[in-house]
Parts: C-alpha cells; structure tokens; sequence
C-alpha cells in the first residue's frame, strides 16, 4: 500500500490581499511562512519518500519549509510546471470582490469552481486536468507503483484536478471540492492505485 499526500500552498501575499493569483509568481505572506511548523505536523508522522511541487515560489517555498521543519530537506524534489496553478487570464491580479461586483457571484463562481468553463484568457479545470494528469500517471503513479509515499505540494486548482481523478469525482460535483491554504489531503491505495481510505488534515 502506498500514500499520496495532497498539500497546498501556505497562503501567499495575494491570498491575503484576496486577489486572483494564477501564474504570477507571488510570494509566501508573512503569516504563510510563520504557519509552516503547523502545517508540516499535519504530516509529521508519514514516511515519504518522493516529493512534488511546481516552479511558483509559493509551492517551492512551502515545500522548503515543510521539509526542514520534518528535517526532511535531503528528499528528492521534481519541480514540474504541471502542478502551477490554473491560469485565470485576465482576472489574475484583480481583487475577487471586484470582480464578483463586475460580473456578478455566480458567474465568478462558475470561472472558479466549474468544469469546463475557463475565466476569459485563463483556463478551465478541464485544462488544468489535461495538462496535470500526464505527469502524475507518468511520474507520480511510477512512484507510488513501487511502493513510494509521494507528497505534492502545489495550487488549488492542480490538486482539484488530482482529486478528482483519484476520487472519480463527477464533473458536476467538483465545485464543491476545496483544499485550504496549508491544508492536506492522504489517500492510501492499493497495489492498484485503487483509492482504500482518504483524510483531511
């Protein structure tokens, strides 16, 4: 049986400041790097193996603390853009308030949580997933086929995608699905990759 730890980002300055994210590559705020040793307890008492993260620095950032606050820093790290987050277009850098006031809740809502519809310039959930699922079945699943525990640290929209793949989560339904900043998820599964039990942290 192998593990898959899903975590995301600590909360980045655009977090903080309720603005659109995407590829701009923002730093960690200040209560994000100081809510590192708590996140990284979440895990404390998992053997990993592997490690995953993306090129933003927010992700490279939360997996640098969370390993040296495991004393885990000497653990194997692939950077692969495939994990950033979803690119939101041209709302990236735009305060989510505004935006819901121009074009109104359920739209923004439908941009942030649906399937398949992409924020004008940015995409879909529906991309994301084309562009994450090659890595994780080609590296990620490689991993845990031979027994590895794998950690990914990356964006909410590329761990959306990831659990719905590894939940079989319906198109309809993803909307409702959210990991908070510094927040984890751990799937044990079989030989098989078949999903046996997941928990929140």
């Amino acid at each position: 049986m192998a593990k898959l730890i899903l975590m995301r980002h600590l909360q980045s300055e655009w977090n903080q400041a309720n603005r659109f994210t995407g590829w701009h590559d923002v730093a960690l705020s200040p209560e994000g790097e100081a809510s590192a040793p708590a996140v990284a307890q979440k895990i404390a008492g998992e053997t990993i193996d592997q490690v995953y993260t993306s090129p933003l620095i927010r992700n490279r950032e939360t997996t640098r603390l969370v390993l040296e606050n495991l004393k885990l820093a000497h653990l194997p790290v692939v950077v692969d853009p495939a994990f950033n987050e979803r690119r939101y277009g041209e709302l990236e850098g735009l305060n989510k308030d505004e935006v819901k006031a121009r074009y109104g809740a359920e739209q923004v809502r439908r941009w942030r949580r649906g399937w398949a519809e992409a924020p004008p310039g940015g995409e879909s959930l529906k991309e994301v997933t084309a562009r994450v699922l090659p890595v994780y079945q080609n590296l990620v699943e490689t991993d845990l086929r031979a027994g590895k525990n794998v950690l990914i640290v990356a964006s909410h929209n590329s761990l959306r995608a990831l659990a719905k793949e590894i939940e079989q989560i319906p198109d309809e339904e993803i909307a409702e699905y959210e990991i908070q900043s510094g927040g984890v998820v751990v799937y044990d599964l079989d030989p098989e990759l078949n999903l046996i039990n997941k928990e929140l942290r």
